[in-house]
């Protein structure tokens, strides 16, 4: 067999690398070796191939080997270790090499000048991005638009904006790549309508067409500003341009139109696509995930499994966050698992929409053994875990966290609602106004209205309804529905129908529409024995047309959900419900239970009081559950309105019959039942 030549054996190196084939790099490498050892003529572009080689698949040993053993170093063979070593981000290193190069005197070209600028700004070493640019300056090489990109690039990454904007006005040319980083790094800046604004400039230079990323920057600046005009507009030009066939672009336009809740508009564009990747699908869960669709969510991400694809981080987490506002516990449980086999349980934001998901879904012993196992929290997985205690009204746990929290990170707005609102479950009164008064004072965050409506419920709901009218009175703001709403709804626990009738006033005025408000005050005065004027806020809803939302519960069994109403016989299985409400009714009565009337929504004879009562429709549900939910197993009870008082009762005393947990969530909290007892304390 032949030798090869010195051009063969070259071409042999760029193709290891560029299918990063390590064994026919070193069988090329052994053979160079082989036929030229012995050559008095020195091939110093081999040297470089073979440095090129090992840095770019990552072996940084030999390539300094080989490098240090070449006859000649020329800035190609220093370019490729140093490029090599960006490529596999070893920045530290890259710079090193950068250095020993100088010591050679051996000046950078237009090529090794990106590659220094990109890793001090990965860096985010200022002082070394200077001075790679002062000496780009000193030898005239600044003035290639390779190099000047490179420089205007790393500014902008190290945040230093107006060095970036200074550079980028006096550079004599310019191309599609430093456009491009111009409006990137506004985008990612912070700064959407000046990338905006450059695409528009960019356009008008008439410098060349925009690609790819040129369109994709666009988008993203399009979907920070919800400007869905401006979406629509560029979603033309990308069928025009004909890169509607872009995946890229097409992955853009959905997120652009997610985030400017065009769902319809981002399925158009996902079931148009002949091609998808993972970001695509990753894309389309976020859209969905975004804008309340929790169930599509769900079932794209099956979707994309059954094509065989290996989920990413973020399309994780988005399915996660969709599980937990579904409360689907089971399914938020499988995604863990694949979480944990795909090797991305460890990501943050995994971590952080995991302990969100089991907080929601009531599983707090899971949130904290995941929350305890995440390498590093962020912001998110402290207020995730802070509420989800909130939830489950374990203020002592709650605030021992904060207290936590803040010796290692800053809390922000959000981690004070989800203090406050554990207070307010747990009946911590005091602790919750030094809570709220150590905003200001200690942490300079300005209170709002949801911590606001969270001090009202605390202390109406402890009972000093008078103090929190008199809260409500001295706002800085107006007050707002939630504020009103916490209000009305402790008068009516607490029988004070003259502040509620005050409260349910004001919330007329914000929301005439909404139906709650109104049903609220209807069942203040059913609880305050006052029919007559129940009966009228009644008959002023039926005038308008106004209708109660009808309250429903449902819970997960066999892989399916069941929806449960009130007085519900529907069910295919009702014939067994019924037979065990009748059960456990006997049982409760012989155990000494009492039904609450006081719960029944309508003027009627005791008896018929507590039929009504009886059938509400988180009682069906549990009967569901004792028969076809296997013992030992928890029963959880989804409901879309909050549990009234006799069913409180009831599940309590249920529970200690039974020998069952059951974990009720409702439109305001968790409850969980368990030997007679539940988690609130009686205090909801």
């Amino acid at each position: 067999m032949p030798a090869l030549s010195p051009n063969a054996l070259a071409s042999l190196l760029e193709s290891a690398v560029s299918t990063r084939h390590a064994f026919l790099g070193r069988a090329t490498h052994a053979q160079i070796i082989k036929t030229l050892l012995t050559s008095q003529h020195p091939l110093p572009f081999l040297d470089n191939h073979l440095v090129n080689f090992y840095s770019k698949i990552d072996l940084p040993g030999p390539a300094e080997l080989v490098l240090r053993r070449a006859s000649s170093r020329s800035v190609v063979t220093w370019t490729s270790l140093i490029s090599g070593c960006v490529q596999n981000g070893h920045f530290s290193v890259a710079l090193q090499h950068f250095a020993s190069m100088r010591h050679e005197d051996i000046l950078p070209n237009d090529f090794t000048f990106p590659c220094a600028f990109k890793a001090a700004a990965l860096l985010k070493l200022q002082c070394i991005g200077r001075q790679v640019h002062a000496l780009a300056i000193k030898i005239g090489q600044i003035a290639s638009v390779f190099v000047g990109c490179g420089a205007f690039d790393m500014y902008s990454k190290i945040g230093l904006v107006s060095e970036a904007g200074k550079l980028f006005e006096e550079m004599p040319e310019r191309n599609i790549v430093t456009w491009n980083a111009y409006i990137s790094n506004a985008v990612l800046d912070g700064r959407p309508m000046v990338g905006v604004s450059a695409f528009v400039a960019f356009r008008r230079a008439g410098v060349g067409e925009p690609d790819g990323i040129t369109l994709c920057a666009f988008l993203n600046a399009c979907a920070d500003t919800l400007n869905l005009v401006l979406g629509k507009q560029l979603h033309g030009f990308v069928i025009r341009s004909g890169f509607e066939d872009d995946v890229s672009v097409s992955n853009g336009l959905i997120d652009c139109y997610g985030k400017c809740k065009e769902v319809g508009l981002a399925e158009m564009v996902f079931n148009g696509m002949e091609r998808r990747n993972l970001v695509s699908w990753g894309s389309m869960v976020a859209t969905y995930e975004q804008n309340g669709e929790k169930e599509k969510a769900c079932m794209v991400f099956m979707e994309c499994r059954k094509e065989g694809l290996e989920p990413t981080d973020y399309l994780i987490s988005s399915v996660i966050s969709a599980c937990a506002e579904l409360a689907g516990l089971e399914m938020g449980r499988s995604v863990h698992a694949l979480a944990v086999k795909s090797c991305v349980d460890a990501d943050i934001f995994v971590g952080s929409a995991l302990v969100d998901m089991y907080g929601k879904c009531g599983s707090i012993s899971d949130a904290k053994q995941t929350f305890d196992e995440m390498p590093e929290k962020n912001l998110f997985a402290w207020n995730a875990m802070i509420s989800g205690y909130a939830h489950q009204g374990h203020a002592d746990m709650a605030i021992a966290l904060f207290k936590q929290m803040t010796s290692k990170v800053a809390p922000n707005y959000v981690t004070f609602v989800c203090v406050l609102s554990a207070c307010s479950r747990g009946g911590v009164v005091e602790t919750g106004m030094d809570v709220y008064e150590s905003m200001r004072k200690r942490y300079h965050i300005e209170p709002g209205p949801e911590h606001y409506a969270c001090v009202v419920d605390m202390l109406a709901r402890s009972g000093m309804v008078e103090r929190a009218y008199d809260f409500v009175k001295r706002l800085p703001i107006r007050p707002t529905i939630s504020i009103w709403g916490a209000l009305l709804n402790a008068c009516r626990v607490h029988g004070k129908p003259e502040i509620g009738k005050v409260a349910a006033d004001k919330l007329f005025e914000l929301d005439p529409k909404d139906s709650g408000n109104h049903v609220l005050l209807s069942n203040m005065f059913v609880a305050a024995g006052r029919w007559d004027e129940a009966t009228l806020v009644r008959r002023e809803m039926n005038d308008v047309g106004m209708k109660k939302d009808a309250g429903c519960s449902w819970i997960t069994a066999q892989s399916r959900v069941h929806f449960f109403q009130a007085k519900d016989t529907c069910h295919e299985r009702n014939s067994e419900i019924q037979d065990m409400l009748a059960k456990l009714k006997q049982q409760m009565e012989a155990s000494g239970y009492i039904p609450d009337t006081s719960y029944a929504l309508h003027d009627l004879e005791e008896e018929e009081k507590s039929t009504e009562v009886w059938h509400h429709s988180e009682k069906i549900a549990l009967a569901f559950g004792l028969i076809a939910i296997p013992h030992g197993v928890p029963i959880r009870i989804m409901k879309n309105l909050r549990i009234c008082g006799d069913c409180h009762s009831a599940f309590k005393c249920i529970s200690a019959i039974v020998g069952r947990e059951i974990l009720v969530r409702d439109n305001n909290r968790f409850h969980r039942f368990w030997d007679g007892q539940c988690s609130c304390k009686d205090y909801w």
